[in-house]
């Protein structure tokens, strides 16, 4: 049996664009970009700086990273923007290209965006001379980082809505019906984002994974693939997500929606 709405949580009616400056509007979406990237290349650099973590192989330096940050943000935006381009809307897109540049109305896909980023990081490492799976262990340990602020954005935006339910702390999301549904933003933030992040810390501190190139990288997207297609929302299923991510890399491939 489903909740009424008048026993779901109220959604808070958070504005997505939380300034407007003339015709430029700053969005909630736009900042948790900033935000996660920022942070991000703040805790790469900090695990470039701990010795204790590396073996004798090269790793990137400070000012790689600090070059980097330019990299991957052009790969995120720019794939991410063409990916919504090509993915969701190629039709309208075509008959107006100069809403393609328009970022600032909206629109990112993120599978778009991990290719970009992808591609950058190939560039990059190529061009310093730096092993790519090194870089790729990097960016692992610090994505979930903007995973986390990604998915408080989609929550802000109301979107990528969760299944309908009578769980207690179900939402009326704005735009989805009048069923209460599961808050899935909040549940991959803590997953994708807290769980993840705290499992690959543990691999790069505790086992010191990172002096082993494509490890790391080779686990994270099991986990992104596991925590993101979870149907029901258990502390047991998020203990087995984060095992997952440790000794199965592939066996979440076979259960994709």
């Amino acid at each position: 049996m489903i909740l009424t709405p008048l026993l779901a949580l109220p959604f808070p009616a958070i504005d997505p664009v939380l300034v407007e400056i003339g015709p430029v509007a700053i969005r909630w979406y736009a900042l948790a970009y900033i935000a996660g990237i920022l942070l991000a290349w703040r805790y790469m650099r900090l695990l470039v700086l701990n010795d204790r973590l590396w073996g004798e192989g090269k790793r990137p330096s400070e000012q790689d990273l600090d070059d980097f940050v330019l990299w991957g943000t052009l790969g995120i935006i720019v794939g991410g923007r063409l990916g919504y381009v090509l993915f969701y809307n190629p039709v309208h897109f075509l008959a107006n290209p100069g809403e393609i540049l328009a970022v600032w109305t909206g629109g990112m896909s993120f599978h778009g965006g991990f290719l970009g980023t992808v591609i950058a990081m190939g560039l990059f490492a190529y061009t310093r001379g730096i092993s790519i799976w090194t870089l790729f262990d990097l960016a692992g340990c610090a994505a979930p980082i903007g995973l986390f602020f990604g998915r408080i954005a989609n929550f802000i935006n109301a979107e990528l809505w969760g299944r309908t339910t009578d769980v207690p702390w179900a939402f009326v999301i704005p735009g989805a019906g009048p069923e209460p549904r599961h808050p899935s933003q909040l549940y991959e933030a803590a997953l994708e984002g807290v769980s993840l992040f705290l499992v690959i810390r543990l691999l790069s501190h505790r086992f010191e994974l990172l002096k082993k190139p494509g490890f790391i990288a080779a686990r994270l997207p099991s986990g992104m693939v596991w925590e993101g297609r979870l149907q029901s929302y258990t502390a047991s299923q998020t203990l087995i997500s984060a095992i997952l991510v440790i000794f199965s890399p592939w066996e979440s491939c076979c259960h994709c929606r």
